[in-house]
């Protein structure tokens, strides 16, 4: 998975993960794929105009004509005032002949510029990035104050939206919240009734529906919390230190099986309420990897394993950027003051982006100025990039990559995958250390080995956990629709001589309650069912398809929940 994550709220870079697209650089020269066009309202902001008066000048022509929307921005500004920062060149749309071209058209320097408005405004113009309204974003700086962190304002958004929605919904909502197959341990008393009726009652592998219809999106219950992302992000403790060692858990969420769900942290506003709620109630507990590693990844986890007796693997991983990456450490330079990495995406950078900060060191000297430093460690920040030379930095390479998250070197190379790929695939995959903390409970508890269903196994994070931790793999089930992936996980299996059963199947959706129980009864019961559905739809990263659980690829997290109840009620027939 890919997100937009970093070390604090105020380094915040939503980048887009596909690497053919770059920003703009010190000299106002588009990369290789100039930066793709934001919206109408932030479009207006990046040219200088203030969020008040972008704001007002919308409300009162509304989207549709962008030309008289600027028309009236440029009559408010000052006679003869640009709202350009002084030395920039004019602003001037481009005429095209054949096209239409009034979507294309930007400002050079424009993220230079961005970092320099008024924290307002920049509060405002993330806010609309991540997908709030300008309306609700003015409103909540004006309650929270200027001052407040990203992660504050977008969560007063929310608990506003929430207030509003409880205000107008109707109290007598009907019980039922959740529509299952025969057999499910969250049918409803009314669907009960209808499967009793022998016309009505059908086929046991077919009244397990796949994708979302297994679960009927129910409206928002008026008890329920809004869950905030707390800082530090430490879940329930770290290694060494004191930690909460008891919860209680919905009675609908005790196992068996286990099950430990993974997602981006930083999520459009519901999501994680909705997934809570579905999840039999269980809070998340979001934690940022970059405790356990040397790299930034911000995570939620829901599962009903104990949380007692959590130990780490060892040795510990470094967690700085020179102790994991030593031979940086001679062309460090001192302004840059960075310790660890922001999160590791899918996508590096391009080789223009390292030239054009080569080019800018060399033209400024040994010294050079706080612009072209600021432009650089802006750049240095979002692409995680390191010093290996003098005046020369790098994106890490997939060993690197492969190190930080945890998996052995050389765990996604050969067997045709390209250097593209094997991004891609690292990108999207757990945190082995993290998850293994997590994951270390069950060596005590399962002495003898276990039976696991991973889906959307990747790389096989979880079973990279696993062996770390030396828990015996009895049988995993690992459902991957990429063959590059599955191919990885195949090497690392025959590789670590692993003794245990690997069965890998391309689609979840192909696993209906009819091959889940062929499964177990082949192989026993799942003592363990985990994964973490796609994240695309998801990321702060995604400016097109950021739909959240209705996306294309994010609503999968429907045919996670709906195989684990499958597992859940065909266990609890056999108890």
């Amino acid at each position: 998975m890919a997100d937009g994550d970093s070390d604090n709220d105020s380094d915040f870079h939503w980048t887009d993960d596909d690497e053919n697209k770059s920003p703009t650089n010190l000299y106002g020269e588009a990369s290789e794929a100039g930066p793709s066009r934001p919206s109408l309202y932030s479009h207006f902001i990046a040219m200088g105009f203030s969020g008040d008066m972008v704001e007002k000048a919308i409300k009162e022509n509304g989207e549709g004509d962008p030309e008289a929307i600027l028309q009236i921005l440029l009559n408010s500004s000052d006679a003869g005032k640009s709202p350009l920062r002084p030395g920039d060149a004019t602003a001037e749309r481009p005429v095209a002949d054949d096209e239409d071209s009034s979507d294309d058209w930007h400002i050079d320097d424009k993220e230079d510029f961005i970092d320099d408005l008024p924290s307002k405004d920049r509060k405002l113009l993330l806010l609309v990035d991540m997908g709030y309204s300008p309306e609700d974003a003015a409103a909540a700086i004006d309650r929270c104050g200027h001052e407040s962190t990203i992660l504050e304002l977008a969560d007063s958004i929310h608990a506003a939206q929430i207030a509003l929605e409880s205000d107008e919904m109707e109290q007598d909502y009907p019980k039922p919240r959740f529509e299952a197959g025969e057999g499910s341990s969250r049918r409803s008393t009314t669907e009960k009734k209808k499967t009793n009726d022998p016309k009505q009652k059908s086929k046991k592998s077919s009244t397990f529906r796949t994708r979302k219809d297994h679960v009927r999106k129910p409206p928002p219950d008026l008890d329920d919390a809004k869950i905030t992302i707390p800082k530090p992000m430490v879940g329930f403790g770290l290694p060494n230190q004191t930690c909460i060692t008891q919860r209680t858990l919905p009675d609908e969420a005790i196992g068996p099986p286990y099950f430990y769900y993974e997602n981006i942290a930083l999520t459009p506003k519901g999501v994680w309420e909705t997934i809570s709620r579905i999840l039999y109630n269980i809070k998340p507990e979001f934690v940022d990897s970059k405790y356990f590693c040397a790299a930034a990844r911000k995570r939620a986890y829901i599962h009903n394993l104990p949380i007692e007796g959590r130990h780490p693997l060892l040795p510990i991983p470094p967690k700085t950027i020179q102790e994991a990456l030593p031979m940086t450490k001679q062309w460090w330079p001192k302004w840059d003051q960075r310790t660890q990495l922001n999160c590791l995406h899918t996508a590096i950078a391009t080789i223009k982006i390292t030239e054009n900060i080569t080019r800018a060191l060399r033209e400024s000297g040994e010294n050079p100025k706080t612009s072209v430093r600021d432009y650089i460690i802006r750049e240095c920040r979002k692409w995680n990039l390191v010093w290996i030379g003098h005046h020369r930095v790098a994106p890490l390479e997939p060993s690197e990559f492969e190190m930080l998250l945890g998996f052995p070197i050389n765990h996604t190379r050969g067997g045709g995958t390209s250097r593209t790929e094997r991004y891609k695939s690292l990108g999207n995959s757990f945190q082995v250390d993290t998850v293994a903390y997590h994951l270390s409970v069950l060596k005590k508890m399962f002495p003898y080995g276990i039976n696991v269903l991973s889906l959307f196994s990747g790389i096989g994070g979880a079973e990279v956990a696993l062996h770390n931790l030396r828990i015996f793999m009895k049988t995993v089930v690992s459902v991957e629709k990429s063959e590059i992936n599955r191919n990885i996980l195949r090497n690392f299996w025959r590789q670590t001589r692993q003794k245990g059963n690997l069965i890998d199947l391309e689609d979840v959706r192909q696993l209906d309650v009819d091959m889940i129980e062929s499964l177990m009864k082949q192989y026993g019961p799942f003592d363990l069912v985990i994964g973490g559905s796609p994240c695309n739809n998801l990321t702060g990263s995604n400016r097109y398809t950021r739909d959240g659980l209705e996306g294309e690829h994010s609503s999968l997290f429907y045919d996670y929940f709906r195989v684990l109840d499958i597992v859940k009620s065909l266990m609890a027939k056999k108890r």
